[in-house]
C-alpha cells in the first residue's frame, strides 16, 4: 500500500503561482511513476503531468510551459510548480503513484480568482 498526502493548494489571483507537494509513504519506491490529475466542477478528471522513474515528464497541452513537475526521491515527494495561473486551472488536484497499481491522494483545492 502507498499513502499520498497533497498540500499547497489555496486561493491565488490570476497570473500568480502555487507549488503543490505530494508526500508518499508506505511501499513507495523509485519505480513508481508519479503524476498530478485535476478535476474541475462538472468536468471529468484530467491528467496534468507525469514524471516517470527515469525522470522523463509529460504534460497536458493546457499547462505545458506554465507547470513543472519534479520529484525528490530521497524525500519520497513530488512537486507541481504552477506559474501564470489562470481561472480555468481552478480544480481539485490529485496526486497519483503508479507501478503495479495506481494510488490516489485525497486532493487539494486550487482556486484561481481575482
Amino acid at each position: 500500500q502507498v499513502q499520498l498526502v497533497e498540500s499547497g493548494g489555496g486561493l491565488v489571483q490570476p497570473g500568480g503561482s502555487l507549488r503543490l507537494s505530494c508526500a508518499a509513504s508506505g511501499s513507495i519506491n523509485s519505480r513508481y511513476a508519479m503524476g498530478w490529475f485535476r478535476q474541475a466542477p462538472e468536468k471529468q478528471r484530467e491528467l496534468v503531468a507525469h514524471i516517470f522513474s527515469g525522470g522523463a515528464t509529460n504534460y497536458a497541452d493546457s499547462v505545458r510551459g506554465r507547470f513543472t513537475i519534479s520529484r525528490d526521491s530521497a524525500k519520497n515527494t513530488v512537486y507541481l510548480q504552477m506559474n501564470n495561473l489562470k481561472p480555468e486551472d481552478t480544480a481539485v488536484y490529485y496526486c497519483t503513484a503508479t507501478w503495479l497499481s495506481t494510488y490516489w491522494g485525497q486532493g487539494t483545492q486550487v482556486t484561481v480568482s481575482s
